[in-house]
């Protein structure tokens, strides 16, 4: 199949005849299931089972139940016309101990789920493996025992003998880098090993798994037999959005480094049968070369029919002379990971669907061997079900932007040969347990009810028609919901107020318009009946120097902000106040009536706006606890508490000598952390040790210095921010003190980065996001008459290796 089989039919931008449509899923994920019929313990369900390794403690015992809803599902499958389902194999199923013979009834539940796949002309294609390691192994040595990868040839051959007969697709080892890196180098997945030499030796088991068990399914006949990857674009922050930029011969460097460590040194062993130099370089600085074998690289390279592309976002470097190595990237010293400065998702990856387009382009160029097929594709979002309906327009926005990227590609002449989603399902997200929903199917995990999502629904209209609408979907309007129920738009508007002057049939008329076409109301309909603006400003104020830029969770906490208003029907106007002009153009603009409330996120203790905000009588809702002068109502997180909750579990640890490093001593958050800090020393007759940072990393290692300098005998450390935990994890790193056998620390936030240091940070766990929406219910109760009210959300303590 090439480019050349695309025609423009009509308004559908196509995609070539024979291109396959599905969605993927993987075993650990979905099945649940964990004891029954035999099924051994894998990695994960020890992994999960351990306090403080996944959000909430969530483990997949039961998942979405797959295993025994498969039926229902393959239907709901097939009335979403997928051509494709993408499913792996759970090892600990077939061989509950890793090796010996086949367990019967775990062959028995792929049997019976290929078949009903089939009978719904469904096209099965198998992942062999996809993290779920059955323990023994891994008691063994798991992916840094040489023997698992034959074990895994072992198991291949099993399976394929049981369903080779049936299954067309075969995939091997999913997301080597991943398994390898976060799961042997950072602990930040099963089996939660932290090793930068374990990381490479992992890694080269996998390739060589992939290549035995490929060797297997090639003799026993197999038809289509793929490796999977997760790849990425390297880029520079300037080629974001001018990616034909060329890069300074210091920023080339980084990207061409930190490519070969997540994309070349696993497309390169598999599809040329040898290693980049670089990362040969590196392999060898951290822990020697001994692991790769004469005659491995060749075991490797086999023969690939297609390889399965798992694309979420691209990797922005740049030169950084005097950076630390990042963890997840052993031996990428002296470059900076800056992240792409764009929308994103639930997870805080950035939406770049133009780095799919690069992604296949550079691959059909670079190994042109091989067909190319999307594997996983998808985005997490805050979904929201109304009624009967999961209106998820940011996920139907994220996967036509990138298949409109893959499309560009193919017409570039890229070989890509089908897209899955990711993922059928909500499901387990690993270490982020059941609180991200990347599923184009809603789970709700105490009833199992599915419920399509408007994602699924757009996706299953895509099927139908090979390819998009030529014109981007618009979002559904006012006129077309009255045009739907064939009234006028001032019906509808008194209709979405709740107006009582409509009559029930017409208001059923109107509903039933509102939840099929999908309508989120804004303000032009709010406005045709009542005086409000409907717009909401969303006002940062008195940010400290450095607090925000380098804050991950401030973008995660706006979003979620903006979101709620949305969903709400609200226009939302962002403003800064960080000067006096500032605040007094936001002050002038909120008394103006241009506006209906505020939302304020105010850092400063000494910030005026909260007051003068308050006496132009519109109401206001801050997000974390204003000044004790300012009367305004306000959503907060208990900073106090749950600093002192961190400080008493490291003297329960037998800690004495407990130092903090506080934030900026004018930020209110940062003064009740330091006050919850020094009560549970008081309570205990310790005495404080305390240096200040500004939140920055850098000023986190600074801090940690001062203290070592001022008091070497510290036993433990309190960080009042995750950023300067990290700094100070450095320092200490630096100065040979051994985390947590000499000095333990603790953060504070559980920012995304805060599980993958070395070791993964103990750290107090505070709900931005749930802290914006509450701040958001708060002050649209108050617009609607409601009282002045302010809450205070609960923090919990995520205990990790560091402690």
């Amino acid at each position: 199949m090439t480019a050349t089989t695309i025609s423009a039919r009509g308004e559908t931008l196509a995609f070539p005849d024979g291109f396959v449509w599905g969605a993927a899923t993987a075993a650990y994920q979905i099945e649940g299931a964990a004891r029954d019929d035999g099924r051994g313990p894998s990695i994960w369900d020890t992994f999960s089972h351990t306090p403080g390794r996944t959000a909430g403690g969530h483990t997949g015992d039961v998942a979405c139940d797959h295993y025994h809803r498969y039926a229902g599902d393959v239907r709901m499958m097939a009335e979403l016309g997928l051509g494709a389902y993408r499913f792996s194999v759970a090892w600990p199923r077939i061989q509950p101990s890793g090796s010996g013979p086949a367990n019967a009834a775990g062959l028995d539940f792929y049997d019976r789920l290929v078949d009903e796949l089939l009978a719904a002309d469904i096209a099965p294609y198998v992942t062999l493996y996809h993290w779920d390691l059955p323990q023994a192994l891994e008691d063994l040595g798991g992916w840094t025992n040489r023997d698992t990868a034959y074990r895994f040839a072992d198991y291949t051959q099993i399976v394929h003998d049981r369903l080779g007969d049936r299954v067309g697709t075969w995939m091997t080892v999913n997301e080597p880098w991943v398994a390898a890196v976060l799961g042997y180098g950072i602990g930040a997945h099963a089996p939660g090993r932290a090793s930068a030499a374990e990381v490479f030796r992992a890694s080269h088991h996998l390739l060589l798994a992939h290549g035995l068990g490929a060797r297997v399914l090639r003799e026993s006949g197999a038809r289509e037999i793929a490796l999977t990857l997760n790849l990425a674009p390297v880029i520079t922050p300037d080629q974001v959005n001018d990616p034909d930029l060329v890069p300074s011969a210091e920023d080339a460097e980084a990207v061409n480094r930190i490519d070969c460590l997540i994309n070349r040194q696993y497309l390169d062993p598999a599809l040329r049968g040898s290693y980049p130099a670089p990362a040969l370089a590196i392999m060898d600085r951290m822990g020697g070369l001994d692991h790769i074998r004469d005659g491995d690289l060749e075991a490797i390279n086999q023969p690939l029919d297609l390889l399965g592309i798992n694309y979420y976002t691209p990797c922005v470097v740049r030169s950084e002379p005097g950076e630390p190595a990042n963890a997840a990237y052993p031996g990428s010293e002296d470059i900076r990971f800056s992240g792409a400065h764009a929308p994103t998702t639930a997870m805080g990856w950035a939406i770049v669907p133009t780095g799919l387009t690069q992604l296949l382009t550079r691959l059909s160029r670079d190994y042109p061997e091989v067909g190319l097929l999307v594997t996983e594709n998808g985005a997490a979002f805050d979904d929201v079900v109304t009624g009967d309906r999961v209106h998820d327009t940011d996920r139907t926005a994220f996967f036509e932007g990138h298949l409109r990227a893959a499309h560009a590609a193919i017409e570039a002449g890229s070989d890509l040969r089908g897209f899955l989603v990711w993922s059928l399902l909500d499901n387990f997200e690993w270490a982020e347990g059941y609180d991200k929903r990347f599923g184009i199917v809603h789970v709700d995990f105490e009833t199992q009810r599915r419920l399509p999502k408007d994602s699924a629904l757009w996706y299953r209209e895509v099927i139908r028609h090979n390819g998009l609408h030529r014109e981007r979907v618009r979002r559904p309007t006012l006129e077309a919901v009255a045009a739907r129920a064939g009234v006028s738009r001032s019906t509808v508007s008194r209709v979405i107020n709740g107006e009582g002057t409509v009559s029930d049939e017409f208001r059923a008329i109107v509903l039933d318009a509102v939840n099929e076409l999908g309508y989120v109301p804004n303000s032009a309909a709010r406005s045709l009946v009542t005086r409000r603006t409907d717009s909401i400003a969303l006002v940062v104020s008195g940010s400290p120097a450095g607090a925000y830029p380098d804050d991950p969770l401030f973008s995660a906490t706006v979003r979620s902000a903006t979101r709620e208003l949305e969903d709400a029907g609200k226009r939302v106007t962002l403003m800064l106040a960080d000067s006096a002009e500032g605040r007094l153009r936001v002050e002038r603009y909120a008394a103006s009536g241009h506006l209906d409330g505020v939302v304020l996120d105010s850092t400063l203790s000494s910030d005026p706006l909260p007051t003068a905000l308050a006496r132009t009588g519109i109401p206001v809702v801050s997000l974390g606890r204003p000044a004790v002068s300012a009367p305004t109502s306000y959503a907060d997180i208990d900073n106090t508490g749950g600093a002192a909750s961190a400080v008493r579990h490291l003297l329960a640890r037998g800690r004495r000598r407990i130092a903090a490093i506080a934030g900026p001593p004018d930020t209110i958050a940062a003064q009740d952390r330091l006050r919850g800090y020094r009560e549970a020393l008081r309570d205990t007759g310790h005495r404080s040790i305390i240096a200040v940072g500004d939140l920055t990393l850098a000023s986190g290692a600074d801090a940690m210095r001062q203290l070592l300098r001022d008091d070497p005998a510290l036993d433990a450390v309190f960080v009042a921010g995750d950023l300067m935990a990290i700094g100070a994890l450095r320092v200490l790193s630096e100065s040979g003190r051994r985390v947590p056998d000499d000095v333990a620390i603790v953060g504070f936030d559980d920012i995304g980065a805060a599980s993958y240091t070395v070791p993964a940070l103990t750290t107090v766990r505070t709900p931005r996001t749930d802290q914006a929406r509450a701040a958001v219910r708060l002050l649209l109760r108050q617009i609607d008459g409601g009282p002045a009210s302010s809450t205070i959300l609960p923090t919990e303590l995520v205990i990790r290796e560091s402690t």
